[in-house]
């Protein structure tokens, strides 16, 4: 037994036995024919009986799957900044979070393409309670973090989780992906929060657990989807917080939420590496704060990075424009991309309903405002 076995993906030489669990079940048969559509059931069954690693499974089935799913529900993927990463290098992404699923597949799906170590990624448990879904996570090197604790229970489940991202990077040269905040972003406002930073740090032993970001390479990373497929499904989340209230979620939302982001549409997308933040903790590390001031300022410094790196699309500067009822951002859409965008609004929020639709639009326009503000305008 190990420590790490509540939370951890699976080894490969428990990858086959995992495999033969869910080769029947019906959800895998609807994923594999969406997959691969020209092959029969014996031929992609055949080849997961043959599979006996996580990263075979990986590669030649949700690399696959993450190619399908933009060929269908997008206009096309774009990156930057992954010439700038070294191979055989274990890297900790931190990015801005939007999509259950697709953030983390679509940064490894970059990663396997440039060469480079793909990572294993964080994945609340509340995600992953149905059995299927569990087991398809550990095949994916995804691990567990607790959601719904506190006290003692959270500092337990958050120290579990540090010891084994320090593990994945510093003894296995894996790369780790974490969100910058616990959950997805809901209002378009990418915030890192210091809770997260705090969370890596708990691991590392001595006087100054800062220190364990000068041990690592961390990369800042800015995902952008041109349309939100679970947009109108933030609203009502939203307006609970907005009125103050405290918001229940209904008992299959977040399993309806994750389909509803594979599946929905999204028009363009676009993966920004931004840099390696190496020389940048490493000056901030030596300044006289105080820990959690220094946590404090990298947080800043990786909301700078992701705020610039976001590539913002016709959909962020016609919402901008929208919700100011101006036209200053005029320059960076035609009229038929606001039309389009209008004609969403409309089908996604109803028209007497003026908190929703601020809502809405406050999702798309955020990021406009975050890159504003990186620019110093």
């Amino acid at each position: 037994m190990s420590e790490f076995d509540p939370i951890r993906p699976f080894y490969d030489a428990e990858v086959n036995a995992a495999i033969h669990q869910i080769i029947d079940d019906p959800m895998l048969k609807a994923m594999m024919q969406f997959i691969f559509p020209e092959d029969k059931s014996e031929a992609w069954k055949d080849r997961m009986r043959h599979t006996h690693s996580l990263r075979d499974f990986q590669i030649n089935f949700i690399y696959p799957g993450v190619k399908k799913v933009l060929e269908s529900s997008s206009e096309g993927l774009s990156v930057g900044g992954f010439e700038q990463l070294e191979p055989n290098t274990a890297y900790l992404f931190i990015s801005n979070h939007r999509d259950i699923i697709l953030d983390t597949s679509i940064l490894n799906a970059c990663l396997f393409e440039h060469g480079l170590v793909m990572t294993t990624s964080a994945i609340g448990d509340n995600l992953i309670k149905k059995p299927f879904i569990h087991l398809l996570s550990k095949l994916n090197r995804n691990f567990a973090i607790r959601r719904g604790v506190s006290g003692r229970a959270l500092l337990e489940s958050s120290m579990l989780a540090s010891k084994f991202i320090h593990k994945s990077l510093l003894r296995e040269n894996r790369s780790v992906w974490t969100a910058q905040r616990e959950g997805r972003t809901k209002d378009g406002n990418d915030l890192t929060q210091k809770g997260v930073l705090k969370m890596l740090t708990l691991a590392e032993n001595g006087s100054s657990p800062f220190g364990f970001f000068e041990k690592i390479r961390l990369v800042p990373v800015s995902i952008s989807y041109e349309y939100d497929p679970t947009d109108s499904l933030k609203i009502p989340e939203l307006l609970a917080k907005s009125r103050e209230e405290t918001y229940v979620k209904s008992e299959n939302e977040d399993f309806i939420t994750l389909l509803s982001g594979i599946m929905g549409a999204k028009k363009r997308i676009h993966i920004q590496v931004t840099k390696v933040l190496d020389q940048e903790i490493k000056v901030l590390n030596k300044e006289p704060l105080t820990q959690n001031e220094k946590l404090g300022k990298l947080a800043e410094l990786i909301d700078f990075h992701i705020w610039k790196g976001y590539k913002l699309w016709p959909s962020n500067y016609i919402a901008h424009d929208l919700l100011h009822q101006q036209d200053r951002f005029v320059y960076a859409y035609t009229p038929a991309e606001k039309l389009a965008f209008e004609k969403r609004v409309a089908e996604k929020v109803e028209a007497n309903q003026p908190l929703a639709l601020e809502n809405f639009l406050k999702m798309y326009a955020n990021p406009v405002e975050n890159q504003l503000q990186s620019a110093g305008n």
